[in-house]
C-alpha cells in the first residue's frame, strides 16, 4: 500500500477547558481564605468589579433559614459545576447575584444560601486610630531576651556576643548556630563566645539557648533546683525513656518505682520548645464555611456562614458610560473582555456557594446520627454515595469537600472528616464506620482496669460482640494510629504508675 498525503474531515466532540471553566474548578476547592485572596486580586485588576459594601436592605437573618426534618434540598433552577460543558453565557443583570436568594431553596430544605457575606470596608482616618492596637503588640523572644541582655549584662562586648547569637536561635529556643563561626566572624576567642552562651542560658524562659533536647530540659530542672544525679541519669538515657524500658532506667537512676514515676512526670511537665510562646506569627482561626443548628421539633438547619462569601458585584453604569467613549477596536476588546470576566467571577462565586451547600445539606442528611449522638454512630461514607445522591461528579464532590469546614454544636469538622471507609458487620447488618471503631477502641482501653489490660486479641473479640467484623492486624493498626503502646507496655506503664 503506498504512503500518500490527503486531506480528510471529521467531527469529533470533546469538553474544552476553556479558561473561565478552569477558574470555575479552582475557585471550588479554594478555601475561604484563598478565595477572599483570589477576589481581592480580581478587584485590583478588573476596573468593572467593585464590592458590594452596603448591606442589602431587607436581609433575612441567620434565623430566618429555612427548616426541616430530613435536611434535603430542593433542586435549584441554576446550573451547577459539574453540568457545565462550556462556557456558559455571561449574566447581564445588574442585581448582584448575593440578592433574591429566598427562591433558590423551597420550604422543605433546611438550608440558607443567605447574602454574600459582611461587605464594607475600613476608612484609615484619624479619628478610627486605635493607639491601644501598637501598645498591646505582642512582644518577641528577640526582643524579650534583648530587654534581658541590656539589664544583665554590664560588659558591651557580652552585649554585643548575645544579640549575636540571640539571632541564631530557632523557633523552639534552640541555639542552632555555631561556637566557632560565631567567634571567627566577631574577631574573639571560642571560649568567649561560650562563656556568653553559659550567661544566655540563664535567661528567661527556662531552656533557652539549648542545642539539644538533654540541654534544654537540664536547663529548666536546674532552674528549679530538681537537677540531682538520679535526674541527670534519666537525661543521659532519654533513649530508654523512649522506648519504655523502665526497669533499666530504674537500675541505673538507682530509684524504686515510686520515685520513677515522680521523676518521669516531672520531665513530661518541661517544655521541650521554650521558644514557642513567644511566636511571632499567630496563627489564623478556622473560620467554619458551613453552619448547622438544631431546630425545633427535630432537624437541622445548614447555611452558608455569611463572613466567608466575599460580596463583588459588575458595575454597569461604567462599563456603559466608558463604552460610549471608546474608538479603538483593541479599547472595545479589552473593556468587553474584562466584563465577560467579571461576569464569569460573580456567577462561579454563586455556583460555588450553591455547591457547596448543597453537597453540605446531603452530608449532613447522611450523617444525622452522628450529629445527634457523636461519633461512635459515624456512617461509612464515600464520595460516590454524596455524588450519586445530588447528582454530581465524584470529582466535584471531592473539590467541594477540601479544606471546607463545618460548624455544628458538637464541634468543628473538616467535611473530609465524614468520609471513612466501611467495616462489615459480623451479623450481616448495616456496616461500622472505621472512625467509629477507632473511637470504640480508644474507648475499650480507656475504660480497661489495671489488672486486667486488654490485648489485640481481646479487644478483636469485644469488637466482635458489638457486630464488628474487624482482624487483629486491624485493630493493632488502628491502635497504632491512636499512638496507644501495646498491651504489655501498657501493662508495665500501668504497674509503675507511669503514663
Amino acid at each position: 500500500m503506498a504512503l500518500t498525503q490527503r486531506l480528510d474531515l471529521r467531527q469529533t466532540q470533546s469538553l474544552v477547558m476553556t479558561p473561565q471553566l478552569q477558574q470555575a474548578i479552582k475557585l471550588l476547592q479554594l478555601s475561604n481564605v484563598e478565595v477572599t485572596a483570589f477576589v481581592e486580586q480580581e478587584l485590583e485588576q478588573n476596573p468593572l468589579l467593585e464590592r458590594d459594601e452596603a448591606a442589602p436592605d431587607g436581609e433575612a437573618p441567620a434565623e430566618a433559614a429555612a427548616e426541616s426534618g430530613d435536611t434535603r434540598s430542593a433542586a435549584d433552577d441554576g446550573p451547577l459545576l459539574d453540568s457545565v460543558e462550556g462556557a456558559p453565557a455571561a449574566t447581564t443583570s445588574e442585581a448582584p447575584l448575593d440578592t433574591d436568594t429566598g427562591n433558590m431553596w423551597d420550604g422543605d430544605s433546611a438550608s440558607s444560601l443567605g447574602s454574600w457575606g459582611t461587605g464594607g470596608s475600613r476608612d484609615f482616618d484619624d479619628s478610627e486610630f486605635d493607639p491601644g492596637e501598637s501598645m498591646t503588640r505582642p512582644v518577641s523572644l528577640r526582643d524579650h531576651l534583648m530587654a534581658q541582655i541590656n539589664v544583665d549584662m554590664q560588659d558591651p562586648v557580652d552585649r554585643i556576643i548575645g544579640s549575636q547569637l540571640v539571632d541564631q536561635l530557632d523557633d523552639s529556643g534552640w541555639f542552632s548556630g555555631d561556637i566557632v563561626a560565631t567567634a571567627e566572624a566577631l574577631k574573639c576567642e571560642p571560649a568567649r563566645v561560650e562563656a556568653t552562651l553559659n550567661l544566655l542560658q540563664r535567661l528567661d524562659p527556662p531552656g533557652i539557648f539549648a542545642r539539644s533536647l538533654k540541654e534544654c530540659l537540664a536547663l529548666q530542672l536546674r532552674d528549679r533546683n530538681r537537677l540531682d544525679p538520679a535526674m541527670a541519669t534519666l537525661l543521659d538515657n532519654l533513649e530508654l525513656l523512649g522506648k519504655r524500658e523502665h526497669g533499666q532506667l530504674m537500675r541505673l537512676c538507682g530509684v524504686d518505682a515510686e520515685d520513677f514515676a515522680a521523676m518521669v512526670a516531672e520531665i513530661r511537665a518541661l517544655d521541650p520548645k521554650p521558644g514557642q510562646a513567644f511566636e511571632g506569627i499567630v496563627a489564623q482561626p478556622v473560620v467554619p464555611d458551613v453552619l448547622v443548628r438544631p431546630v425545633p421539633g427535630g432537624g437541622w438547619a445548614i447555611e452558608l456562614n455569611q463572613d466567608t462569601l466575599p460580596r463583588v458585584l459588575v458595575n454597569q453604569r461604567y462599563y456603559a458610560q466608558v463604552t460610549k467613549g471608546l474608538t479603538k477596536k483593541t479599547d472595545r476588546e479589552f473593556l468587553a473582555e474584562r466584563f465577560h470576566a467579571a461576569n464569569w467571577l460573580v456567577k462561579s462565586l454563586h455556583q460555588r456557594a450553591q455547591t457547596i451547600l448543597k453537597v453540605s445539606t446531603e452530608i449532613v442528611r447522611q450523617q444525622d446520627a452522628f450529629f445527634r449522638h457523636g461519633v461512635q454512630f459515624l456512617r461509612p461514607l464515600v464520595l460516590r454515595d454524596i455524588a450519586s445522591a445530588i447528582e454530581m461528579h465524584e470529582s466535584t464532590v471531592s473539590r467541594v469537600t477540601s479544606n471546607k469546614f463545618l460548624s455544628a454544636p458538637s464541634g468543628l469538622y473538616e467535611l473530609k472528616y465524614f468520609f471513612t471507609s466501611a467495616i462489615p458487620s459480623s451479623g450481616g447488618g448495616e456496616a461500622h464506620s472505621a472512625e467509629a471503631v477507632r473511637f470504640r477502641i480508644k474507648t475499650l482501653i480507656d475504660d480497661e482496669p489495671a489488672q486486667d489490660v486488654l490485648s489485640d486479641d481481646k479487644l478483636v473479640e469485644m469488637l466482635k460482640k458489638d457486630g464488628v467484623d474487624i482482624a487483629r492486624r486491624t485493630v493493632a493498626k488502628y491502635r497504632e494510629a491512636l499512638r496507644i503502646p501495646s498491651s504489655v507496655q501498657r501493662r508495665r506503664d500501668k504497674t509503675l504508675g507511669v503514663r
